[in-house]
């Protein structure tokens, strides 16, 4: 009996196992016969998110309508997206939908140089005439037929020069879509769509750059330069570089600034408080000078001899050099830090603008299809490589929305990075400066008649106006030229 048991024994706990199987995990062997037992689906999400995944930051889960309004409850696409506020953070939506939360941003914001770009709209209006101030680019008065040159300036602003803003997502070109308003600088955006709905505590370079792109400041932070329109100059100079432009217009790639390669973000010296209004921009001086100002936003300290920077975006703690050479004590009142410690500046001369109404495009125009402007582009690809226009040229405002009639055309005269031009400010500081109103804007209308022929600023215009390249380097005595023997005064 005990020799039956033993062989029994084995066979028994064969019949457990597979039947321990059967109710448990199933074999690793997978089922073959339609008999096989199916695996549940995973219960399917519902409300907006069925439609929506999104992944959200902790302090922002908040029911989608709480945003964005719509009915989270209907099944029917129709009936969900009833009265759906598609970009609640956009200047028109941001206080009653960001407000309620953040008010304090969002009044200081409102009248940020970040959201009215009121110094750029005032810049150019000046030239061409202009003698009232306005404080936003909302007021910039609209005009379907310019007679004045001003008039024409006023239209060029709205609807190409000032094409980065937070009342509009920008360009579809990979690197260059953005939110709208608070969005602009706090949801990240990949091959020109959004890459996930977690808001950003902390803007990357990435944001910052979809508007600071072309022969922009930001720009000459990373080294680059635009190359030219024409089509001889829209060529890959690498392997590996012949994909679609990230920036529209491909870049040579110089000398980035000695703080990007230290590993500092924009954020790190242009923190929240400056750039929404509340404190005054960063200096040189306050990382390099003799002492720490009291109201520094920076994280500095000193510590054994040695002033160290804490940096905002990464937390990397960087050594700072203080200012040593006694050229500092001489010019330092005098002369900005950039007139010796850049290494290159943007420099481009000659902006021609032409606002066209007329269909019939010139050839030469297929050559310079390159125009750093999406629709631009669009509406000379259909000219000189499709089948024609739709209907007469038209670009959008870019501040107000909605198309009208004309096609705003651009080229230069001459874009090079070599010379490092210099120039004094209203307070008779020297500082490197840029053509920026070397401007000429012409006008013909849908009659093919010339309205406008070539308006440059007026008289006493300065066309060459300070700024302060993101190009920094060591200076050296290849830098004591720009010195000029006025800076002694």
């Amino acid at each position: 009996m005990s020799e039956v048991i033993r062989i029994l024994l084995p066979i028994i706990a064969i019949i457990l196992l597979v039947a321990g199987c059967s109710k448990g995990e199933a074999p690793s062997r997978p089922a073959t016969t339609a008999s096989a037992p199916s695996v549940a689906a995973a219960p399917a999400a519902s409300g907006c998110q069925a439609c929506h995944p999104i992944k959200l930051d902790q302090a922002h889960r908040l029911a989608c309508p709480r945003c964005h309004q719509g009915d989270a409850q209907a099944t029917a696409k129709e009936a969900a997206h009833a009265g759906l506020v598609s970009q609640p953070a956009h200047p028109e939506q941001m206080a009653a939908v960001c407000g309620p939360c953040h008010p304090r941003q969002v009044e200081a914001a409102a009248r940020s140089l970040h959201f009215t770009l009121a110094r750029e709209v005032n810049l150019v209006r000046r030239a061409f005439g202009a003698r009232e101030e306005l404080t936003s680019i909302t007021e910039i008065p609209r005009h379907s037929s310019p007679k004045t040159a001003l008039a024409l300036a006023d239209d060029l602003l709205r609807r190409r020069c000032l094409a980065c803003h937070v009342y509009d997502p920008g360009d579809p070109y990979p690197a260059t879509r953005h939110g709208t308003g608070c969005a602009a600088c706090h949801l990240a955006f990949r091959n020109g769509k959004l890459a996930e709905h977690a808001f950003l505590a902390r803007p990357t370079d990435d944001q910052c750059l979809s508007c600071h792109y072309g022969n922009r400041v930001g720009s000459d932070y990373h080294g680059r330069f635009e190359h030219d329109y024409h089509s001889d100059f829209d060529t890959p100079f690498k392997p590996g570089d012949d994909t679609d432009p990230p920036y529209g217009v491909r870049f040579h790639q110089l000398t980035p600034d000695l703080h990007q390669k230290a590993g500092l973000a924009c954020i790190d010296c242009h923190g929240g408080r400056e750039l929404m209004a509340d404190g005054r921009p960063v200096a040189c001086l306050d990382c390099h000078g003799p002492a720490i100002p009291q109201d520094s936003t920076l994280k500095l300290r000193d510590q054994d001899g040695r002033r160290l920077l804490t940096t905002r975006a990464s937390g990397k703690q960087l050594a700072v050099p203080l200012l040593r050479d006694p050229a500092h004590r001489r010019y330092g009142a005098k002369v900005a830090c950039e007139v010796c410690h850049a290494q290159w500046s943007f420099a481009d001369h000659g902006d021609y603008l032409l606002r066209q109404d007329e269909a019939d495009f010139e050839s030469p125009w297929s050559s310079l299809i390159r125009q750093g402007n999406w629709q631009v582009e669009q509406e000379l690809n259909a000219v000189f490589n499709g089948n024609g226009l739709d209907g007469p040229p038209s670009m959008t405002d870019r501040v107000a929305g909605g198309s009208s009639r004309g096609l705003w055309l651009q080229t230069y005269e001459l874009r090079r990075w070599e010379e490092v031009n210099t120039c004094r400010d209203h307070q008779g500081v020297l500082q490197v400066c840029r053509p920026l109103l070397d401007l000429n804007l012409s006008y013909v209308n849908a009659q093919g008649e010339v309205v406008i022929d070539g308006a440059t600023p007026v008289a006493g215009t300065n066309i060459m106006q300070p700024y302060t390249p993101h190009t920094t380097g060591p200076a050296g005595n290849f830098y004591w030229r720009r010195l000029d023997a006025q800076a002694d005064r």
